[in-house]
């Protein structure tokens, strides 16, 4: 099969699963058109091997995890140099401001990267912690530590109040 083929098939099967796996990466949907985007050309641009739609596919999410890792780590390194303009809003802030309630989206953008990863792998691909682990690069305890405190951090964020007013989550 050529590589047009295999890509035009991997858009047209796959494409809405990787802009999913690429928005929850990211947060944004136009970031993660660019993330899918770049992972076709970085994966497709020289080709060098015969691919199919099966094996494709994993590759190219890689890509995106990697492309989606390396961009935070350029841009924290960017902005970590300018002055601080204004200071976040704190949870509680943000939290009364919506209605108390947040979207998930929004509470895995209080992640770091690694973690924000951590979850989506874990979670939305449905692998092992070591699995985790082994896409991230890191050791398996690694791998549970970031899972550990991103999950914790999530509980924390994603309160869910029942109509009785007892609160839920933790």
């Amino acid at each position: 099969m050529d590589w047009h083929d295999v890509v035009g098939e991997l858009l047209q099967v796959r494409g809405s699963a990787l802009k999913r796996y690429g928005y929850l990466l990211c947060g944004d949907r136009t970031e993660a058109d660019d993330l899918v985007q770049d992972a076709l050309v970085r994966v497709f641009g020289q080709p060098r091997r015969s691919w199919d739609v099966a094996s494709a596919e994993p590759y190219v999410r890689r890509v995106m995890l990697n492309r989606y890792l390396d961009q935070h780590r350029r841009r924290a390194r960017w902005t970590s140099l300018l002055p601080r303009l204004a200071t976040l809003p704190s949870t509680e802030d943000f939290a009364a401001a919506s209605g108390r309630r947040m979207d998930v989206v929004g509470a895995l953008g209080m992640l770091s990267p690694r973690q924000r990863a951590c979850v989506v792998l874990r979670f939305y691909e449905d692998l092992s912690v070591a699995e985790v682990a082994d896409r991230l690069g890191c050791s398996a305890g690694t791998g549970k530590r970031y899972l550990s405190e991103a999950v914790a951090r999530l509980g924390k964020v994603l309160l869910v109040t029942s109509p009785d007013g007892d609160a839920h989550g933790e």
